[in-house]
């Protein structure tokens, strides 16, 4: 007993759409992932470095009087935490009414590829962000 009528509707209806990424789509995909990986991992240092030369600020603050003695600290948790984008003649050392006030400005390059850099500008402040002295 075949019901032929049943057969007919199932070989003469259209195929069910396949859904999913094809091979090509999938390969950009990926290639987008990695090189999207790859500049994240070239930033990595500089970010590491930027919070390391945060923390030495905030922790010279309050180590010396004069701006000799403030230096001097940040040179010495420079040489500690391998800080080699900014030196203690970088700082910018201000007296304000709440006490010392120490900022920083400095730019890293990234380089992606042969003549294609990424420059990223990092500045910090022992400021907080009403503008008193920390």
């Amino acid at each position: 007993m075949w019901d032929e009528s049943a057969a007919f509707t199932k070989r003469g209806s259209a195929p069910a759409r396949q859904r999913g990424l094809s091979l090509v789509s999938l390969i950009f995909i990926g290639l987008i992932a990695i090189m999207l990986l790859t500049i994240g991992f070239k930033l990595v240092p500089s970010l590491i470095e930027y919070l390391a030369v945060d923390r030495a600020i905030q922790k010279i603050k309050n180590e010396g009087s004069t701006v000799r003695e403030i230096r001097s600290a940040f040179d010495k948790y420079a040489t500690i935490d391998d800080i080699k984008s900014i030196s203690s003649k970088d700082l910018e050392i201000t007296k304000e009414d709440d006490g010392v006030v120490i900022s920083f400005a400095y730019s890293y390059s990234v380089p992606i590829a042969d003549n294609v850099r990424l420059v990223i500008d990092y500045s910090g402040s022992t400021r907080d962000k009403h503008g008193k002295a920390r």
